[in-house]
């Protein structure tokens, strides 16, 4: 692994490298701006380079094509008191909540390229997060109703993916310390299943840098980036202000 300065310039060299991005917490819809970009990028290049942005988002919640409004369990008023935005996405899963305390990491790849397809995918981006329990020593198994990680106090990582032209974007969600009170506002994407977190597994506080570092090392390995390269921020980012409510 090597570190480099926030010069992101890929376009004129071969790589066959995954270029990560450390974006802290950022609005949902700027990360999805950074994903399209990087995905007509890298759709028109013949190597093996990826992306992968790394981040936080304030409260929203994202619908994909399993997903529908009966998922979501509180009303409209609520949802606007709390500022939280409701966004329909093409990918694939249900309804999802993402807010402070959850890990977003977006892969951009060229599933081509690394030579696999779509449920080869979803099943290294669930073996690299099941890597991280193992190495919190926290038992977890794929989810056999929705892909995604369970533990014994619930579901606790979720995958929703999309592909264009062999691009593979969205990504994987990890439950490392959010606030309940945000993960029951839908319903688990495994019915029968809830919702939990890394914290509550472990019964401790759980170390956000720790579980990044861990995620960042096992994407990159599982999806067999010999070398990656970790960014701080990312020079296209467009940064917004938004309040944050914060449950009592």
């Amino acid at each position: 692994m090597s570190s480099a300065s926030t010069t992101w310039n890929t376009a004129q060299r071969e790589s066959a490298s995954l270029e990560v991005h450390l974006l802290g917490r950022v609005e949902f819809e700027a990360a999805a701006f950074l994903q399209e970009r990087a995905a007509y990028e890298i759709s028109g290049r013949n190597d093996r380079l990826g992306n992968l942005l790394v981040c936080e988002h304030p409260p929203v919640i994202t619908v994909g094509r399993e997903g529908s409004t009966a998922d979501i369990l509180v009303d409209q008023s609520e949802l606007t008191a709390r500022e939280m935005q409701v966004v329909w996405l093409n990918r694939g899963g249900g309804c999802f909540v993402h807010a402070p305390g959850q890990l977003a990491v977006y892969p951009i790849v060229p599933l081509d390229r690394l030579g696999i397809d779509v449920v080869e995918y979803r099943r290294r981006l669930e073996e690299a997060a099941l890597d991280v329990c193992r190495e919190l020593k926290i038992p977890a198994t794929r989810s056999t109703a929705a892909p995604g990680i369970c533990c014994r106090t619930g579901q606790v990582g979720h995958v929703g993916v999309a592909v264009k032209s062999w691009v593979a974007y969205h990504g994987l969600f990890l439950n490392v310390c959010p606030s309940m009170d945000y993960l029951r506002m839908v319903s688990s994407p495994s019915s029968g299943t809830r919702v939990s977190s890394l914290a509550a597994q472990r019964q401790r506080p759980t170390s956000m840098h720790t579980v990044r570092e861990s995620l960042v090392r096992n994407i990159a390995s599982r999806l067999e980036y010999d070398q990656y390269h970790l960014y701080t921020g990312h020079p296209l980012l467009r940064r917004t202000k938004k309040r944050i409510h914060v449950p009592a």
